[in-house]
């Protein structure tokens, strides 16, 4: 059984940021990265059917969606082999690794349209953070890291991520297409059935 509150926990705290913040994306990016790392922290939370890979391509499932679409909580399964094309995101996001491992490659685009890779690919594990946006680089690609089993990471977004319009690059093409991501799942955890611990309080 997943113990969803730490979910629920990370929710509210998040939002009472956001509530701070407003659209300071360095300090959103700044105070958001503690409370991410301590949720994936513990593997012990995530629904398994969020948790659960795809033979057909990668897993984008919706965790939580703001109200007012200031942020939202995905979570990414990766079976062995699986990666994305080459895109950005055009809003500000976290990337916490919740188990397994990922590989990210970071691009730049030219006036052409050609992703450009710069730096060096990096390793995600778990307890670790990386971080997104147009401000400090915004295009990358990101695959399943081993080659045996799954991985998931935990993403946070500055808008609801599934309905963002968004740009995937063909290297060696020079070729930008625009694309929305959309979701895998059809339902979201539910964060707010707190009944069983107000029975356990009451002594029932």
């Amino acid at each position: 059984m997943s113990d969803i509150s730490r979910l629920r926990e990370f929710v509210q705290q998040f939002t009472t940021l956001i509530d701070q913040t407003g659209v300071n994306e360095v300090r959103i990016l700044a105070d958001g990265e503690p409370l991410l790392a301590e949720l994936v922290k513990q593997d012990d939370w995530l629904p398994e059917e969020f948790a659960r890979p795809s033979a057909v391509s990668y897993q984008q499932n919706l965790l939580f969606c703001d109200a007012r679409e200031r942020f939202s909580i995905v979570s990414f399964v990766w079976g062995p082999g699986q990666s994305t094309p080459i895109h950005d995101h055009t809003v500000w996001g976290m990337i916490g690794m919740l188990g397994g491992a990922e590989t990210c490659e970071e691009f730049d685009c030219d006036r052409f349209g050609e992703p450009l890779r710069v730096g060096t690919r990096h390793q995600l594990t778990p307890g670790q953070i990386d971080k997104v946006s147009p401000r400090i680089g915004d295009i990358h690609r990101v695959s399943n890291a081993l080659a045996e089993r799954p991985s998931v990471s935990i993403h946070v977004y500055g808008a609801n991520i599934g309905a963002v319009s968004r740009h995937v690059f063909e290297a060696g093409a020079g070729t930008v297409k625009p694309f929305v991501s959309g979701y895998s799942s059809s339902t979201v955890p539910n964060l707010w059935d707190r009944s069983a611990e107000v029975r356990a309080a009451m002594g029932r």
